[in-house]
């Protein structure tokens, strides 16, 4: 990934000329920034960065997004590519051509398969809802307003991943325009070196513009939340890295302090204060055995408890993640097992003691997670016990102080490190090191191999970038 807003840069190479005979090749708006839209069509859930094309182009389907690429071809501009806008790289492109896929929306459920064909501009919550008729459910995130195509493509970790795997793992096709302009239908048979890299390279190939997803059988699930005052949670954190540790693979659970600001529109156990969330999803033929599974965190004493069998469609309301878009910086690292030292180090610098206010949480990994897929894909790491995450908003802290806040932690934190990432997570990394650290050595390598191959000049380059191998 390039490491300044210079190097992302580009000098417009075309003409109004240009822009015109473009804007005549693609349905959707294509748009500059003298454009009354433009700032509109770039926004996205993350409004600490965005990005500033020369060219902005909305796409409607595979056609456009097809002339917006020969376009950068043409006229040697990188391209940078956004749905839902929340997987935006550490440093937002300056330049160059943005393609919007948030208009691209359709969802083919075939209940008989168990797959889905979801179109580029979709996020979950609509899979959610056709899915859910034939008792289905997709391996979706904790937050279903996040785009499924970026999601998926990074790995995708959600309240059935320790049941089935990375949402990656679940891929059976890609619709995929490359860097020369076509539109290919990407298998394990018809290309198996592209297929494996897009399964966790993400948009280092080119622009995704549909996928066809696996089903799970799941209709109903046992899950919440369970809310602790901060005073318990040295033993809320020990209790829980305990419990985990032993838990089926079905049941899938994280752990979070989450300060809470003092407004309205929050309820009023929750405003103004610092607690600890405990998140649960449960999913077996047999819902009740949650109950006794849950029950050694129950016993702590929590003030709220919304645990409960539940419609998969209201599987969002686990983590309850804000949906409207915000201002913030986050960082993350995969960690192996954990201690009681662990978890006095992580509570040194979480809380109302800590010099900005955080939501840290830690992530149940294991299970199927640990599996390699049955189709091999870039996905790596699989060997961590948990994820961590810290999210930071800017609207309570400065950058200044929030980042140095960050490094203090994860530096805190070394010893349990596994020293890897995950790419949908890295929403806030900062250089090329911190992407190389999302895959295996190995498999890295190979993914600058593929990029070479199908990316040589590096096109698609305005994103979490893997560069390709020097000839």
């Amino acid at each position: 990934m390039s490491g300044s807003v210079e190097e992302n840069s580009q000098v417009a190479r075309f003409d109004a000329e240009a822009v015109e005979a473009l804007s005549k090749r693609v349905l959707g708006p294509v748009l500059t920034a003298k454009d009354e839209d433009y700032d509109a069509e770039r926004a996205g859930n993350q409004t600490a960065r965005r990005h500033r094309p020369e060219i902005l182009v909305g796409a409607t389907g595979p056609a456009d997004v097809q002339a917006a690429v020969e376009f950068a071809g043409r006229h040697g501009l990188p391209v940078a590519v956004q749905g839902t806008g929340h997987a935006l790289a550490a440093v937002a492109a300056e330049g160059g051509v943005l393609i919007n896929t948030s208009r691209m929306t359709g969802v083919r459920v075939d209940a008989s398969a168990r797959t889905a064909w979801v179109a580029a501009g979709v996020s979950w919550d609509q899979v959610l809802h056709e899915a859910a008729p034939a008792g289905l459910a997709p391996l979706s995130g904790s937050a279903p307003g996040v785009g499924v195509v970026s999601y998926t493509l990074g790995g995708g970790l959600g309240p059935l991943s320790r049941r089935y795997g990375y949402a990656a793992d679940h891929v059976r096709s890609i619709d995929v325009v490359t860097a020369d302009g076509q539109l290919r239908h990407v298998t394990n048979s018809s290309d198996p070196d592209l297929f494996w890299a897009l399964r966790g390279g993400r948009d280092n190939f080119g622009v995704v513009t549909g996928i066809e997803i696996d089903l799970m059988p799941v209709a109903t699930l046992y899950g919440g939340g369970l809310f602790f005052d901060f005073a318990s949670v040295t033993e809320v954190l020990n209790t829980y890295v305990r419990w985990s540790a032993g838990m089926p693979e079905e049941m899938t659970s994280s752990v979070a302090v989450i300060f809470f600001p003092d407004v309205p529109v929050l309820p009023p156990p929750l405003r103004g204060r610092h607690v600890v969330h405990v998140r649960v999803a449960y999913s077996a033929d047999d819902l009740d055995a949650g109950k006794e599974l849950v029950a050694p965190l129950r016993a702590l004493n929590p003030f709220n408890d919304t645990i409960r069998e539940m419609p998969f469609t209201e599987v969002g309301t686990i983590h309850n993640d804000p949906a409207a878009a915000g201002s913030f910086e986050s960082s993350t690292a995969l960690l192996g097992e954990l201690d009681a030292d662990a978890v006095r180090t992580l509570l040194d610098r979480v809380g109302p003691h800590a010099p900005v206010p955080h939501v840290v949480e830690l992530r149940h990994l294991g299970g199927a997670l640990a599996r390699p897929a049955a189709v091999p894909n870039a996905v790596g790491h699989r060997g961590a016990h948990y994820l961590l995450n810290v999210v930071s908003r800017l609207e309570r802290a400065d950058i200044a102080d929030i980042k140095p806040a960050h490094d203090s932690l994860f530096e805190a934190i070394e010893p349990w490190s596994t020293g890897g990432r995950t790419l949908t997570f890295l929403n806030g990394e900062r250089d090329t090191e911190h992407v190389r650290s999302a895959y295996n050595p190995e498999d890295y390598q190979r993914l600058t191999e593929i990029k070479a191959a199908h990316d040589p000049e590096n096109v698609f380059r305005l994103n979490h970038n893997i560069p390709p191998a020097q000839r």
